[in-house]
């Protein structure tokens, strides 16, 4: 072997390296994306069991303190995002962390939306008195240009799904 192509082999290396490394970034974002979704799911899913399980109210809490509510769950909730309180005996529980996932690059576009879920397992929003529907989350990042939002979306109260779309994440 010569040193000429030890050389051209060194560069067809770098060369392919270098256009590898991005496609790992985006992979392990969409990644993070992935798993910051499947952490709000389990966190509505867990606020969900634990008021059937225990036939109490639960509330899935916002990142944003004012949209909890002033009652003894919300004022509990503060701005844990994604914990779920538990009412035992006219006190706040805490029986769920919340979502470890949202750290830089990836942030929640707006806020988590506070849910309250009765003894029959669904969810209504805040000051509301029917089966929410609507955005529970918007997980984003700008780090990658495409496929960059986890939409996680609620249906009659309880059904759950996660859409994948590209846009700003502001």
């Amino acid at each position: 072997m010569t040193l000429i192509e030890l050389m051209i082999t060194l560069v067809v290396a770098v060369v392919l390296l270098a256009m590898a490394v991005p496609s790992f970034r985006s992979i392990t974002l969409s990644s993070r994306l992935n798993t910051a979704a499947n952490e709000v799911v389990a966190a509505v899913n867990a606020g969900r069991v634990e008021a059937i399980k225990r036939n109490a109210s639960a509330q899935l809490c916002s990142n944003d303190a004012s949209t909890n509510g002033g009652d003894t769950l919300g004022t509990a909730c503060g701005t844990e995002t994604g914990a779920v309180y538990l009412l035992i005996a006219g006190a706040a529980t805490k029986v769920g962390t919340g979502v470890a996932g949202l750290q830089a690059p990836i942030r929640l576009k707006g806020n988590l939306k506070a849910l309250r879920f009765g003894g029959d397992g669904l969810a209504v929003a805040i000051g509301d008195s029917k089966p929410y529907a609507g955005q529970v989350a918007d997980i984003c990042t700008d780090a990658i240009s495409t496929n960059n939002h986890r939409i996680v979306n609620m249906t009659a109260g309880s059904s759950l799904s996660v859409v994948t779309s590209s846009g700003a994440c502001p």
